[in-house]
């Protein structure tokens, strides 16, 4: 069993190099490069308009029909599924595997993944369709299929969507949870799984309007704790910004030597996971957030492809930096620690209770990444077996969460990482192949030429 299972996780490993390796983040990288260009770097020239017709518009009142949701519930769907362990662990991990300039390179990477985001968002809603119940449907599935006409190709991404669910989106999350919770309020892992899965359960089957009112209000109370805690922690090191700006910048591209307990790395090593962990936190290239935006209320694509670029701009470039500058001001990354152990430290050296922050951090966004991940697993699961397979999704779904809080995850969580990735093939190719549709709807819409979708 046990030489199986080391088989498993090496065949495994093979292929998560690849997926996760320099050439597949060259492809996912270069597709954010090629809308920038193309659309003469829209995210740039379109930023204020973008923030007046995101963050501005946040909170007004969209008159939605039974089955839709108003474009700020579905970006808050989409941010929910988003925003988790890797905004807390995951830059934690590419600083101290990286150095400091994997920062730059996250950062890098989320510049070109705002167009790929808002690519993807108008795609989505560019192709979707109605369902039996009258409800929007949406995303790489269906823009590949109705665009490209390539059934297969749809269906692997479906298929890979659904099962990497199970465990990016469910036990690795509620993994995370029960370990933050019993290393920091000594909670027992059981009781944590027992009171998770309750919770999921009791939203999940009240369907995607249950699921959208709640990460509504939970996502930007989420943002702004997290947010007001790293700030705290940065402006208490204020002398210490411009340093860390300087290290972030200058090892980007020469490197860092050993010092202490920090390795070492390479340039090749700051720009490898930093632009790996960039992808992973904020899913630009990997097709899931779009399966939220389909299901909005809007006027036309391009409208709802804003909230994509806002999606990527608070997901990285405020929270993800927030957790990099809590880090490289404090100076704990030289101290040896990875993952969520080193973001604790960085709390932890300047508020009392700082590891008690990150421990609720992590409680809420891999929660609120677990209601966001049912949804992507259940519509996936609906467009390959149709809506009575999203009940059975759904009572999958919640047990699973128990078994992840009780569970040693390590093979689960290398498989999740693999199938996750794998998920950027075929949407990449639907995103290269249909850029040319993004560009004509981005050109209408700024036209006044645009008709609703």
């Amino acid at each position: 069993m046990f030489a199986l299972l080391n088989t498993i996780g090496e065949i495994n490993g093979i292929i998560n190099d690849f997926v996760w390796g320099p050439y597949m983040l060259v492809l996912v990288v270069g597709t954010g490069l090629l809308f920038t260009f193309r659309s003469g770097f829209f995210q740039i020239r379109k930023f204020g308009y973008t923030m007046k017709n995101t963050v501005v518009k946040m909170f007004d009142k969209t008159e939605v029909g039974e089955n839709e949701i108003t474009p700020f519930q579905a970006v808050s769907t989409a941010l929910a599924a988003t925003v988790g362990t890797g905004n807390i662990a995951g830059v934690a991990t590419a600083i101290s595997l990286g150095g400091p300039g994997a920062l730059f390179w996250m950062w890098f990477a989320a510049f070109f993944g705002m167009m790929t985001k808002f690519a993807e968002v108008v795609l989505a809603i560019q192709y979707r369709e109605k369902n039996a119940e009258g409800a929007w449907v949406g995303g790489p599935m269906y823009y590949i299929k109705n665009g490209l006409n390539m059934k297969w190709l749809a269906t692997v991404f479906a298929a890979l969507t659904a099962i990497a669910g199970f465990g990016i989106g469910n036990m690795t999350q509620s993994n995370s949870i029960a370990s933050a919770l019993s290393d920091t309020f000594s909670v027992p892992p059981m009781v944590t799984g027992a009171l998770l899965a309750v919770a999921t359960g009791l939203i999940i089957f009240g369907g995607l309007k249950r699921i959208a009112s709640v990460t509504e209000m939970l996502v930007p109370f989420m943002a702004a704790f997290y947010i007001v805690g790293g700030l705290v922690v940065v402006l208490a090191n204020a002398s210490q910004i411009p340093a860390a700006f300087a290290e972030i910048f200058s090892s980007a591209f020469s490197g860092r030597a050993a010092v202490g307990g920090f390795a070492g790395s390479t340039v090749m090593a700051a720009m490898r996971f930093g632009v790996a962990r960039g992808v992973f936190t904020n899913e630009a290239g990997l097709g899931s957030a779009p399966i939220a935006h389909a299901t909005a209320k809007t006027d036309h694509p391009v409208q709802q492809g804003l909230w994509g670029v806002f999606e990527v701009f608070i997901d990285t470039i405020v929270i993800a930096s927030i957790t990099g500058l809590a880090i490289l001001t404090t100076g704990v990354w030289q101290g040896g620690a990875t993952g969520a152990s080193l973001t604790i430290a960085a709390f932890n050296s300047v508020i009392p209770f700082g590891g008690a922050i990150v421990a609720i951090g992590i409680l809420l966004f891999a929660f609120s990444t677990i209601l966001g991940w049912s949804f992507y697993g259940e519509k996936a699961m609906e467009y390959l077996f149709g809506l009575g397979a999203v009940k059975f999704y759904r009572m999958l779904w919640v047990p699973l969460v128990f078994i992840g809080c009780i569970s040693s995850l390590d093979l689960v969580w290398g498989i999740a990482d693999t199938l996750n990735g794998l998920m950027m093939i075929p949407n990449l190719v639907g995103l290269l192949a249909l850029s040319g549709v993004v560009i004509k709807l981005t050109k209408e819409y700024f036209s006044g030429k645009a008709t609703s979708k």
